[in-house]
């Protein structure tokens, strides 16, 4: 019983709860955008006087794994040769639209 209460707790500390976007649209501020996630990666002013900023959460990357095989005694199952399988884990983004007055208007998260 322990040692599942352990684990359970464990991986309860590993959860980080979602941001509810729609609750801070209207009253959350470009300073404490780059208080929270530092220094954008991408800004740009626009000509009505609000701001679009950009975030990478997380860098996209190619995950190679070689394809399964069985070895059994006397046995073999899988390809002749080595072969390997490639996923492709895009990157993805927070971008958020301030507007003139510093006030988060729009956000959203995408993939590319």
């Amino acid at each position: 019983m322990m040692p599942v209460l352990f684990a359970v707790l464990l991986l309860a500390g590993c959860v980080t709860p979602k941001i509810d976007w729609a609750a801070r649209v209207g009253n959350y501020t470009y300073d404490q955008a780059v208080m929270e996630f530092g220094p954008p990666d991408k800004m740009a002013k626009l000509s009505d006087g609000s701001t679009v900023v950009e975030w990478l959460t997380q860098r996209g990357q190619v995950i190679v794994a070689p394809e399964p095989y069985f070895v059994a005694p006397g046995c073999y199952y899988g390809p002749l040769t080595p072969m390997y399988s490639q996923t492709y884990v895009p990157a993805r983004f927070l971008r958020l639209v301030f507007d003139a007055n510093g006030k988060l208007k729009t956000w959203k998260e995408f993939a590319r």
